[in-house]
């Protein structure tokens, strides 16, 4: 008994299961239930208002919230009991045939009052092979779950959780852990992975829609994608919306330019809307056109010099000229020239922590422990590139292939020290996911690593350093109160996390990515991810809307309607829709005055959540104002120049020059060295020989 509950005859934990002539099973009959709900009333300590009265969305919230908060704390305590008793009445099978035959049992006994309220596209619940639907009210501060499925197995599970969940609190049922349906003993020696996380994400449902009874939290802007069309939801949406259909003379007009002239474009994902729906548009008439994350802009730049371009527009960041125009010198075409986007710097507010003297100091206090290695993230000057790896033995990494860089490190050299920066949200997110892997089961940490095991992992957290003062401003955005929202809101969602975002949105995703329903990673990971979620989607029979929250810079959205557009087209569904949903600070600026006040890193300008961007005073932009720089008018006016008498005027286009020698090399030449060390990982999965020897003689 909980500490000041006040003892009571009635038995409020969940009442045991009748025997029945087949299997011992018998489903609760709806009076059994009614019972249980009376009695629970009745028991002091369960005890609520007497007058609470039922609730429903949008039904007396304010009584509903203040009956909630007047309830008895006896969460863990009802719920083990309960867990305990269906596993003793229900789930009495001694192996995986018997439970599963148990589930199926259930399946078919299993009722469900009110159904045509219950099986509502509302209801429904995402993350599930066959459709699931759920609904919870609260009827005298105790729910009353209803769950449904068009599937035997998952009926039967559905029946499970109406069991577990009819009766708790709100604070009861919120405090119900994923850990406790698992302890039913139906993970995956039982049911298939799908199922399982189907059954999780249930209990994720009825979370969400308890939060939703609980008060009236806002809602985040999305975009509706369908095979004919896209729907915005709220000014945010709509301003992403806006140029997903390009102007075709626009289009034409760069297309002829481009064709003309020999022009190459690489992009970065994040570009604005406007000018990556002209891009898109453009590519299927003119192929050297690629929209991608950093690393493959200069993969792409290489492929268009191949094919005869002779010109290359980059519209990103200036370290992504910077790399652009590095590694086609390094691949022989110094020949072909490179432009940005504006004569002014092109900033970024990650790569200008890395030139700071706290970096420097950071660098320098890794110089003198043996067998370090820095790895550095590709967002990073060739500056920066060139003069860490001369204090110590550098890599650069990108966010999809950073946890295996790190990984290799460590399998690689005996008592390796990884000093990674410098982006401080990325270096936390690592060690939460190698802290998480240090408790997982060796199959699990081998499909990261062959030669790593929860051991080893465990072993090298006080070997793997991460810098303390370098973030985007981006990926800033996605911390406090928008993931506040996204917890309560979004729960059930699939949630797609930037490894550069803050600790709470990395969590949210890490938490639904062990249940199938998230990915942290990299743009392209991301997108991946969608696509292949909605391929799942497409191979269902019945219609369904998938919910992605967002958990990157925007300017992705054009690429995500793009692919998934293309899908539902091929596919010919009709039936079938992604919503995009974009976690836009609530405390977004909309009104702009003389003298505003400007973002960390100098930007004077902040537009509000209609103007497309969503930045907070705190310094996060759900857009980055930096990239929107690359305007379609900037890239019309270097196009036109190119290859007249006015493209001498272009030189502060140009990327960076670099005077200086680093050990007897330019700059350019030495900041490719960390970019090499990284090809050869990717191309032979190990360290260079070159590398690893100077991480073991170099330093310490």
């Amino acid at each position: 008994m909980v500490v000041g509950q006040v003892a009571c005859a009635i038995d409020c934990t969940v009442p045991a299961r009748p025997a029945a002539a087949s299997l011992g099973i018998r489903r609760y009959s709806r009076v059994h239930q009614q019972k249980f709900l009376n009695d629970r009333k009745a028991c002091q300590c369960f005890a609520g208002p007497q007058n609470a009265r039922y609730s429903d969305p949008g039904r007396d919230g304010k009584q509903f919230r203040a009956s909630t908060a007047q309830t008895g704390a006896a969460s863990i305590s009802s719920v083990e009991s309960r867990i305990q008793s269906i596993r003793d009445t229900v789930l009495v099978g001694k192996n995986d045939e018997d439970r599963m035959k148990a589930l199926i049992s259930l399946g078919r006994e299993h009722a469900v009052d009110d159904v045509t309220n219950v099986r509502v596209p509302e209801n429904r619940v995402m993350g599930c092979t066959s459709q699931v639907w759920l609904r919870v009210v609260f009827q005298d501060n105790a729910a009353v779950v209803y769950a449904d499925s068009d599937a035997l197995v998952t009926r039967g599970l559905c029946a499970l959780l109406t069991d577990l969940l009819t009766g708790l609190s709100p604070e009861e049922l919120l405090a119900v852990s994923p850990d406790s349906l698992l302890s039913l003993g139906l993970g995956v020696d039982t049911l298939t992975r799908s199922r399982t996380n189907g059954f999780l994400n249930m209990l994720e449902s009825a979370k969400k829609q308890t939060n939703v009874l609980l008060g009236s939290p806002p809602t985040f802007p999305s975009l509706v994608v369908s095979r004919d069309g896209t729907v915005p939801q709220g000014a945010f949406a709509e301003s992403q919306q806006k140029f997903l259909e390009p102007n075709k003379e626009q289009v034409t007009s760069l297309v002829n330019l481009l064709k003309e002239k020999k022009i190459g474009i690489v992009a970065h994902f994040y570009m604005d809307p406007e000018v990556q729906g002209v891009l898109s548009a453009a590519a299927a008439e003119w192929p050297h056109i690629k929209i991608s994350d950093s690393l493959v802009m200069a993969d792409g730049a290489v492929a268009m010099a191949e094919a005869g371009c002779t010109t290359v527009a980059v519209l990103g960041v200036d370290f992504m000229s910077e790399n652009v125009r590095a590694i086609l010198d390094e691949a022989g075409y110094s020949d072909v020239a490179v432009y940005r986007m504006a004569a002014d710097d092109i900033g970024c507010s990650l790569a200008e922590a890395a030139e700071s003297i706290a970096y420097e100091s950071y660098l320098k206090e890794a110089s003198k422990v043996p067998n370090s290695v820095h790895v550095v993230y590709i967002n990073t000057s060739l500056r920066t590139k060139a003069t860490a790896d001369a204090i110590v033995p550098t890599i650069t990494c990108t966010s999809s292939n950073v946890v295996q860089t790190v990984l290799q490190a460590f399998a690689q050299v005996p008592d390796a020290h990884v000093w990674y920066g410098p982006d401080t949200y990325m270096g936390r997110n690592l060690v939460q996911l190698f802290e998480s892997l240090a408790t997982a089961t060796p199959e699990e940490v081998a499909a990261l690593h062959p030669e790593h095991t929860p051991e080893t992992i465990a072993s090298l957290l006080p070997r793997l350093h991460h810098f303390q003062e370098g973030t985007c401003i981006v990926h800033h955005l996605f911390g406090g109160e928008v993931c506040r929202i996204a917890e309560k809101v979004y729960r059930d969602a699939y949630i797609a996390a930037h490894f550069e975002v803050p600790g709470e949105m990395f969590t949210l995703a890490m938490e639904a990515r062990e249940r199938g329903m998230g990915v942290v990673g990299s743009t392209q990971n991301i997108l991946d991810f969608i696509s292949a979620k909605l391929e799942e989607a497409l191979e269902r029979p019945f219609p369904e809307r998938i919910q992605v929250v967002l958990g990157t810079e925007t300017g992705m959205v054009t690429s995500i309607v793009r692919k998934v557009q293309s899908m539902l087209v091929n596919a010919d569904r009709g039936d079938v829709e992604v919503e995009i949903i974009f976690p836009v600070s609530p405390d977004a600026i909309t009104v702009l005055g003389e003298g505003s006040s400007s973002l960390p890193g100098g930007i004077p300008i902040v537009p509000g959540p209609a103007g497309g961007e969503g930045c907070s005073q705190e310094g996060g932009c759900a857009s980055c104002p930096y990239m929107k720089m690359n305007s379609l008018s900037a890239l019309m006016n270097v196009c036109q120049k190119v290859g007249t008498d006015s493209e001498d005027g272009l030189a502060p286009w140009k990327p960076r020059p670099y005077s200086e020698l680093i050990q007897g090399k330019t700059m350019a030449q030495a900041g490719c060295i960390p970019i090499l060390h990284m090809r050869h990982f990717q191309k032979n999965g190990s360290l260079s020989e070159k590398l690893a020897n100077d991480m073991k003689t170099r330093n310490g």
